[in-house]
């Protein structure tokens, strides 16, 4: 069985024929899921189940479900979950209640998520925004210093892995100091490499034994001045598997954003040959799939071990009380139950 190099969405609530087609033979490592896709329980597991059967595997379904502005599936159906910054907040209170509360709240989106199929989240967000910069990550963060960032990000991380969904780091090495919106525009960062050593890398090196982490569209002109981190083959090699020693499966973020140039082919190309693992696609355009596909190869030598072993540390969730759990949750965040 070949499997390729890149992972991918679709464009709506149901696995279209066309779509299963493309998908049968273009073999993605996983999918992921957006809002567009997410419609009823029973909808979203029929759907988890297409996909798989797609490719006749056990193939990893993503989801972006981190709380705050960015959670795929919401009210009335699933409960809202704060931002990461409420973590921050009551880990200021109590170092202990804060450390509880993340890895509580990971662990009741995770009984979510796995309940539809779904067994891999793009959480935590590790990123320490500095002041000035673009609200892109804002109260996403845990913090705005890395000793907060890091102990609430690696107690999310073990939450999910708890309800049987792997973690993904992101946005490998900090998308803290973006001034601009890297969905619509490139950021570039003049920050001296020794200051990111100090201050962004931190929660990365922390959390570098993790299986899975997504990059960040951003050039650091002391890095590479010339590429974003995505597709700098100096970054990923120097910094994210070097410095910060991430040995993991590395994605990329979306190939679709505006931050990067060239063709979705071109961009999807220079990740990989970067040395992101996967590329990921995200809007479930079909052509654009195509052009991705084209452009990723098998996965294959490291990058496949690297895949595989992300994917063996998928374990069966541990027992849980739902709703003393949810009672817990609500009175360590102050949070309307969830």
């Amino acid at each position: 069985m070949t499997v390729s190099a890149f992972i991918c969405g679709i464009s709506g609530p149901t696995l279209l024929a066309e779509e299963a087609a493309f998908l049968r033979d273009a073999d993605p490592w996983g999918f992921i899921l957006f809002r567009r896709n997410c419609e009823t329980p029973e909808e979203i597991r029929a759907l988890t189940a297409a996909l798989r059967e797609a490719v006749g595997r056990e193939a990893p379904i993503l989801i972006d479900q981190e709380g705050g502005r960015v959670q795929r599936l919401g009210p009335p159906r699933w409960p809202a979950y704060p931002t990461g910054r409420t973590y921050g907040d009551v880990f200021a209170r109590s170092r202990d209640d804060g450390l509880a509360a993340a890895r509580l709240g990971a662990r009741l989106i995770a009984a979510d998520l796995h309940a539809l199929g779904i067994d891999v989240d793009c959480l935590p967000v590790l990123d320490v925004p500095v002041e000035g910069a673009h609200d892109v990550i804002g109260h996403r963060a845990y913090g705005v210093t890395p000793d907060v960032v890091s102990p609430l990000g690696r107690a999310a991380a073990e939450g999910l892995l708890e309800g049987g969904v792997l973690p993904v780091i992101k946005h490998i090495p900090g998308h803290g100091r973006a001034g601009v919106d890297s969905h619509h525009h490139l950021p570039v960062v003049d920050t001296p490499r020794a200051v990111l050593e100090a201050t962004d890398f931190p929660p990365f090196r922390d959390a570098a034994r993790l299986p899975l982490a997504m990059t960040a569209h951003v050039v650091y002109t002391d890095l590479d001045p010339d590429r974003p981190a995505t597709t700098s083959k100096t970054v990923i090699d120097e910094v994210i598997r070097g410095h910060i020693g991430f040995d993991g499966c590395l994605m990329s973020d979306d190939v679709s954003m505006r931050a990067l140039s060239g063709t979705i082919g071109e961009r999807t190309a220079a990740a990989l040959a970067a040395g992101c693992d996967l590329a990921l696609h995200c809007n479930g355009d079909l052509a654009e799939m195509r052009a991705v596909a084209e452009n990723a190869p098998p996965l294959a030598g490291r990058a496949a071990e690297r895949a595989a072993r992300a994917l063996a540390a998928r374990r069966a969730p541990t027992p849980l009380d739902l709703a003393a759990a949810r009672a817990e949750f609500a009175r360590l965040t102050g949070a309307p139950s969830v």
